[in-house]
């Protein structure tokens, strides 16, 4: 079945799962969230975040598709958009980095590489802007209930390095020079040689009268 990744926006912020798509943990303060999940408005304020995000900075997540269906996505923005960050142990954020907030993959869909695939897929966005690096808070012991922080051995099994150890909520980082694969490396030159072979054919040839 054909894979593709598309951009959140608000017309498909509904393909998101449903507990995903009520979660506040990272877009609101603690105690503005507690006051959000008592009045029973996280999925407004969750829009609210997507759509403040996206006017001010930019696309902001990505959904992977499997056929028609949704199969994960993964969300992201500047550490100052994200209000739950500075309450880690392990804050500050890098100022030259964007800070990885959710990265789910639905457990139907789990085990096909799905993960590491959108990571690449923020790698790409954020070279194409300019941005040195991603940094992203990973639980070390993650439990059943603790689904809103990354673990933190999938991301170092997808090239993030510890940059900020912790026993329980270290901070890792992902250099985006090197997040591309050697395929895709490879890829490019191909497209650069076949590219450089047409432009030699084309050219007209100078023979003597």
């Amino acid at each position: 079945m054909s894979r593709r990744v598309v951009g959140v926006t608000l017309d498909n912020l509904n393909l998101l799962p449903k507990q995903c798509r009520r979660c506040v943990f990272w877009e609101l303060a603690p105690h503005i969230r507690e006051q959000a999940e008592d009045f029973g408005q996280t999925e407004l304020e969750k829009e609210s975040w997507v759509s403040s995000v996206l006017l001010e900075w930019g696309s902001c997540g990505r959904i992977v598709m499997s056929g028609d269906v949704p199969a994960g996505y993964v969300l992201y923005a500047p550490p100052g958009a994200v209000p739950r960050a500075s309450a880690f142990p392990t804050s500050p954020v890098s100022p030259d980095a964007v800070l990885l907030t959710a990265l789910k993959v639905l457990p139907e869909f789990e085990g096909g590489g799905l993960g590491r695939m959108l990571v690449q897929a923020v790698a790409k966005d954020l070279t194409r802007r300019g941005v040195k690096a991603i940094e992203a808070f990973g639980d070390a012991r993650p439990t059943a209930e603790s689904t809103c922080v990354v673990p933190a051995e999938f991301l170092q099994q997808v090239g993030f390095k510890t940059v900020h150890a912790h026993s329980r909520w270290p901070r890792l980082r992902l250099e985006l020079r090197t997040a591309l694969t050697w395929k895709e490396d490879v890829e490019a030159a191909l497209e650069r040689l076949l590219t450089s072979v047409t432009i030699h054919n084309v050219e007209p040839s100078l023979r003597p009268a």
